[in-house]
């Protein structure tokens, strides 16, 4: 799997993991990245059968291939402890990553993520499910920013969505990638193991989520036991990209916190 890795900003720097949601594209987080690289080690990459990194994902994948797949690649660049920024699927494979490998993670940043699909967002992606059934990867795509994004932003966006639109026709996983990654999604629960993961976590949060009702994310907070919430009044499922201002601050005051007391309790 190909990794993109930024510079250490200086030795012995922090490393940060960004991890994407469905669509599974590293460029998802580009509003963080000049953010963040002055301060940490910074890799990105996309998840395996998506962009840069095309494969024919098998039946049955899991959150957990997904967790082993990026922990060998990451380990390949020398990379053994990290902290995990992940979007929604990326919150999952995070939390996946905490349980099954706990001493190589020193963090967690969980966006618009949860223990377990709530029944809202399994009607969400019912519904998009059927729309790709009936209209191919046209519709799938026309249909995403309707759950990604408030409709005001939308509407003062729409140059923009238009082109991200084309791009991600042109890249599109392929529905065979999309079904099994959309599958392993839809079967990852956490409810069980949540209270054993011993991480720090900083839980971010929109109030205006679509898709993903930010009561998940509450839920998720009381099921971890060392973490915290942050909520924000708006931005929808994306907060990332389109209030990127406030959610930057929350991202770094948070890491500023989180990392120090992870390298603490490894000792």
């Amino acid at each position: 799997m190909k990794l993109i890795l930024s510079d250490p900003p200086f030795a012995g720097a922090p490393v940060v993991v960004l991890i994407a949601g469905l669509g599974g594209n590293g460029s998802y987080w580009l509003a963080q990245m000049a953010a963040l690289q002055n301060r940490f080690q910074v890799v990105s990459y996309d998840q395996s059968g998506t962009g840069n990194n095309p494969a024919t994902l098998p039946d049955g994948y899991s959150m957990a291939d997904m967790a082993a797949e990026l922990l060998s690649a990451l380990q390949e660049a020398g990379i053994n402890r990290f902290c995990v920024i992940g979007h929604a699927l990326g919150a999952l494979v995070g939390l996946q990553l905490a349980q099954d490998y706990p001493r190589s993670i020193s963090a967690l940043v969980l966006v618009n993520g949860w223990l377990q699909l709530s029944d809202h967002t399994r009607r969400c992606f019912h519904v998009r499910e059927r729309l790709l059934q009936s209209g191919g990867a046209q519709a799938w795509i026309e249909a995403q920013p309707l759950f990604l994004y408030p409709a005001d932003w939308l509407e003062e966006h729409a140059p923009r969505v238009e082109a991200e639109e084309a791009l991600a026709l042109a890249h599109f996983q392929g529905e065979h990638n999309l079904r099994r990654r959309l599958n392993a999604l839809k079967r990852a629960d956490f409810s069980a193991t949540a209270a054993q993961i011993r991480c720090p976590a900083l839980i971010i949060c929109s109030r205006d989520d679509l898709l993903v009702p930010w009561t998940c994310s509450q839920t998720l907070h009381d099921a971890l036991p060392h973490s915290e919430i942050r909520l924000m009044e708006r931005g929808g499922h994306a907060c990332n990209v389109t209030d990127s201002d406030a959610f930057n601050t929350l991202l770094l005051s948070g890491l500023e916190t989180l990392l120090p007391i992870a390298e603490k309790e490894l000792l």
